[in-house]
């Protein structure tokens, strides 16, 4: 497509955009990535704009960045600044920038400077960056276990 482009280069618009539609589609090709079909790790991306309520549970990477309404179980989590999420969060991974509000079990919980956290934090550790707000409690649990154990089995 590149090369169609350095030969229309000087021809009127009218001519441009019709030889760029006379081009044969190409296929995509992606790089791959770490998140791949066969790879034991996934990505779920809930979008801008979208609202989930209800219970979310998975082995994989979640990241959010519309608003979830219920609980939410994976292994790592992204609440994107600009998310909101209300209810419960299981992770082993978490790192908050938008506002959460309910209840947190995680061995690690990171507050971004944009996160807005209301509730309790069970954790192993945490990190809160300068400017977070966290209204709650927080308790360090040393004996957290798998926060995901019962994903696969569809317990909470």
């Amino acid at each position: 497509m590149l090369e169609a482009l350095g030969k229309l280069k000087g021809k009127p618009e009218e001519e441009q955009s019709s030889a760029l539609r006379t081009q044969p589609p190409r296929p995509a090709t992606l790089a791959p990535s770490a998140a791949t079909a066969d790879s034991p790790q996934s990505l779920t991306s809930i979008s801008a704009g979208m609202t989930l309520v209800g219970k979310i549970a998975g082995d994989g990477n979640v990241k959010v960045f519309g608003r979830i309404e219920g609980e939410l179980r994976a292994s790592t989590v992204l609440i994107c600044e600009g998310a909101h999420v209300e209810g419960d969060v299981h992770a082993d991974d978490l790192t908050i920038g938008g506002h959460l509000k309910g209840t947190i079990h995680a061995n690690k919980v990171k507050l971004n400077s944009t996160a807005v956290v209301e509730g309790d934090i069970f954790h192993r550790s945490l990190a809160i960056e300068e400017n977070a707000r966290f209204e709650g409690s927080s308790r360090r649990e040393v004996k957290a276990g798998d926060v995901t154990a019962g994903i696969s089995e569809g317990k909470p």
